[in-house]
């Protein structure tokens, strides 16, 4: 039988089985796309096509496909022949129907461990792309080792694995299926409290929260991360659909009986708590676990909140069979299965270090370590397997008992830059890839040098829930002080909880943020643990800084700055070469504040952008407008010329020799 009739063959059954499959298509360039464009004119179907460079429609770039969730398409082509983006590759399993080939093109098995991968300048810090030996071998032995995955080589003949026989499958006729029936009759009589729906993709989430708008007496608010996806819970929902942004509900006095939010792990906590408190019924839909990169910690740290919750997990697929292989396929080379913690490992706890080779000696170590990190925290993703794995500068450690996995900690190699490129970020004039809490030591700190001490930062560290408050994570932190560099490091949103475990853990507040970040709804907290001399005076300086501009930072935030205040409204060396980098160079003004509000305390003169911004409290908006600006950036133009004038009127010769050095700091090599 030729490959056309044998294909066309294959994908009937597909479609009498109600399952998707992966077909691989391994080779040169030009062989890949000619057989692709070969199986999208003989197969019909939507053949979306995945890639920068597609060449029929319709078609995306990995990165844009997150616009097209919502919808669905029979057939597909990914393109990763020069980099695979694993959070799109997943996204993109998970809009084919019943029936579908999902069609991935490689380079040739062969070679494609030493091909460099364009997607690894997204995660790997680097400047040019590099090889990722660790998860093609983890990707290729998956694929090949399934049975269930259709694999065609240049350069070998066409050949199909036996795929056994699977029973026919009846499609979902619109009407809920059993599971969903179930769910509906509960939520439908639940009184007022919040409930929780989650489930892998395709188990019918969105359409069950359409079906519950469509059911009750009363009224229903929608909303969720993006409007487009949430098209199937439009349908389903009819004419009572109604859709608020979060940010724009937040912001409006409405009123509902119900407030159904889909993919709710995807928004903030702070902002979903303060969306639920106004509603007597809620509905959260999430995906446990995928590209959205969720896992159970929406469960754990947003569900626990609410000790009255009601939780329910949908099992069976809606919009194909139970058992799917591309489903199976996509969660195994993608470690999905995150730790259920349904187990509690018992037992004495031992911490041993282990680096990426592992992941090619014995590869169920960093398995269970990436899924333990990945069920417990709030946001892993496909992008992180990808780092944990191939990224250079990762160092790991594990805690177990009774041979199961309770604890790990991932660190990341940072600092180490050059004295002129470190003087080069401090003045704002670079910002190379990496180096988190390096370079904001450097951007936002006072020393020029910073960035030039090795520091190891805390990437992630995760404690299996039931073995939580006996010290392992503070063990874990103890077994990396033998890391040859200055300092320990680590970056997470604000909260006191939080803050204590870092202190007990030995390290010292030496920054925070000016802004809740998106992502925690907290404000940005750095911290270090000094390992060296060089690094304890760093940590000592930082600390003296912040602890100087306490005051300013809690006036601004509106909250309290877990430090012990230094009042001082006089200026001093590191504040006049701040002063300086703002005024002559591009630091930050929100990075300059406590220096700014000194300086305005020193000087006699109006400085009306500088006073209406910082001392007033006006807007942009407002401060343009009273001076006649055209814009922010012209504001800021003019803050820093005030900030020089008043640098100039206090002492004209230090401000000169201050200019002339920062200014030079921008010609480097």
């Amino acid at each position: 039988m030729s490959d056309v009739m044998t294909l066309n063959a294959l994908t009937a059954q597909l479609a009498r089985e109600g399952i998707r499959r992966l077909l691989v298509l391994s080779g040169e360039n030009d062989w890949c796309r000619e057989q692709a464009l070969r199986l999208r004119a003989q197969l019909p179907g939507d053949w979306l096509w995945v890639s920068d460079d597609a060449p029929a429609a319709p078609c995306c770039s990995p990165q844009a496909l997150q616009t097209l969730l919502g919808r669905e398409f029979r057939h597909a082509v990914f393109d990763a022949r020069q980099g695979l983006d694993a959070a799109a590759f997943a996204a993109l399993s998970g809009t084919l129907r019943a029936g579908s080939w999902l069609v991935l093109l490689v380079p040739p098995l062969a070679h494609w461990s030493t091909q460099p991968d364009a997607d690894s300048l997204r995660w790997s810090d680097c400047a040019q792309p590099i090889p990722t030996p660790n998860f093609v071998r983890h990707f290729c032995h998956v694929l090949l080792s399934d049975g269930e995955t259709l694999c065609w080589q240049q350069h070998q003949p066409f050949t199909v694995p036996h795929f056994p026989q699977r029973p026919a499958w009846q499609p979902a006729s619109g009407e809920p299926l059993p599971e969903q029936a179930a769910l509906l009759a509960k939520l439908s009589t639940m009184p007022e409290g919040i409930a929780a729906a989650i489930a892998a993709r395709g188990r019918g989430k969105s359409a069950l929260a359409g079906q519950l708008i469509a059911r009750i007496a009363g009224t229903a608010i929608v909303t969720a991360p993006a409007k487009a996806a949430t098209d199937v819970l439009a349908q389903f929902a009819g004419d009572k659909f109604c859709f608020y942004s979060p940010d724009a509900l937040l912001a409006a006095d409405v009123r509902a009986d119900w407030l159904i939010v889909d993919e709710a792990a995807a928004i903030p906590a702070p902002l979903l708590h303060r969306l639920v408190s106004r509603f007597p019924r809620v509905l959260l839909t999430t995906t446990v676990q995928g590209y959205e990169g969720t896992g159970r910690g929406f469960l754990l740290k947003f569900c626990a909140r609410f000790p009255t919750l009601q939780r329910f997990e949908l099992q069976h697929p809606v919009r194909w069979a139970k058992g799917c292989p591309l489903e199976k396929t996509v969660s195994d080379a993608l470690v999905f299965d995150d730790d259920d913690f349904a187990t509690l490992p018992q037992g004495d706890v031992t911490i041993t270090p282990f680096e990426q080779k592992s992941w090619r000696t014995r590869p169920a170590l960093p398995l269970a370590a990436y899924r333990l990190l990945s069920g417990a925290h709030y946001r892993t993703s496909p992008l992180d397997l990808r780092r944990m794995m191939d990224a250079p500068g990762q160092h790991f450690f594990q805690a177990s008992c009774a041979g199961q996995t309770v604890g790990a900690l991932w660190l990341v190699d940072e600092g180490g830059l050059s004295g002129e490129l470190s003087q080069a970020v401090w003045a704002g004039y670079r910002r190379p890839r990496g180096n988190l809490v390096a370079q904001s030591l450097a951007a936002h700190g006072g020393d020029p040098l910073a960035a030039t001490l090795t520091g190891r930062r805390v990437s992630r560290i995760a404690i299996h829930p039931g073995r939580q408050g006996e010290g392992i994570g503070q063990q874990l932190i103890a077994q990396a002080h033998d890391a040859p560099c200055d300092y320990l490091s680590v970056s997470f949103g604000y909260t006191p909880l939080l803050w204590r475990f870092w202190q007990r853990c030995g390290f010292i507040l030496v920054r925070m943020g000016n802004h809740k970040e998106a992502s925690s709804g907290c404000y940005a907290a750095m911290a270090i643990l000094p390992l060296t001399a060089a690094g304890k005076r760093l940590a000592n300086e930082e600390h003296g800084r912040l602890r100087r501009d306490a005051e300013v930072l809690s006036q601004w935030n509106g909250e309290t700055i877990p430090v012990d205040p230094l009042k001082t409204s006089t200026l001093n060396e590191d504040d006049w070469r701040a002063l300086s980098g703002f005024a002559f160079a591009h630091r930050p003004l929100l990075t300059s504040l406590g220096c700014l509000n000194r300086l305005l305390a020193s000087c006699t003169l109006p400085l009306p952008a500088l006073r209406g911004g910082i001392q007033d409290r006006h807007s942009d908006a407002q401060l343009c407008g009273a001076l006649r600006l055209s814009g922010r950036k012209a504001l800021l133009r003019q803050q820093r010329d005030e900030a020089a004038q008043a640098l100039a009127a206090l002492d004209d010769e230090r401000c000169r020799q201050y200019r002339d050095r920062i200014v030079q700091w921008q010609f480097f090599h």
